[in-house]
């Protein structure tokens, strides 16, 4: 073989090496760039997994302290409601000694005292003030206070329950609790 003919070869020859090894490393760099694409992308994963995590658990966070507060709010706006309520109960109690003037009064002279004593007694009744009517009731110690007590009937039973024959001073409920007490004369 001449020479420039094994120069020739040798040169092709050292290209197709050349080639050959450049496209190994090639590979090689491709297979490197996707090992660290896809360590990368794991790492981006659990990167975001962990926000993820941390961005729930500050939801939940947000969440209760929300629905604490909330509950706050509802407990203060009961306990103010309440705390009005007694007031004006307080109020209405004070007031009390007033209705039994008028009552009294209404008794002695109905013309003069009526006017006054409706118009009181209305407007407490608009706040939430009641008149027990118990008169011809059975006795209910949670109402009334007895401070008479009269036989029964001869005709009556003498099981039965004992009955209210007259209120002597009127009893009152303030928004369904008894504010004061009735005081009764009991029959049976």
């Amino acid at each position: 073989m001449p020479k420039s003919s094994m120069t020739t070869n040798r040169t092709q020859y050292e290209s197709v090496m050349t080639n050959e090894a450049g496209e190994a490393a090639a590979e090689d760099a491709a297979a490197v760039e996707a090992a660290v694409l896809e360590v990368e992308h794991d790492l981006v994963v659990n990167d975001l997994e962990a926000l993820l995590a941390e961005r729930d658990s500050y939801k939940d966070i947000a969440q209760r302290l929300q629905a604490d507060f909330d509950n706050y709010r509802k407990r203060v706006a009961a306990q103010l409601t309440d705390e009005v309520q007694r007031a004006t109960g307080r109020i209405a109690e004070a007031l009390l000694p007033v209705l039994d003037t008028c009552e009294a009064a209404f008794v002695q002279h109905p013309a003069e005292v009526e006017p006054i004593f409706n118009s009181l007694l209305g407007e407490l009744r608009k706040l939430g003030l009641e008149a027990m009517n118990l008169h011809e009731q059975p006795f209910d110690p949670a109402l009334a206070e007895a401070v008479v007590h009269e036989a029964p009937d001869n005709d009556s039973s003498e099981g039965s329950e004992p009955i209210v024959s007259e209120v002597l001073r009127s009893g009152y409920t303030w928004n369904g609790r008894v504010l004061r007490a009735a005081v009764v004369k009991v029959k049976g």
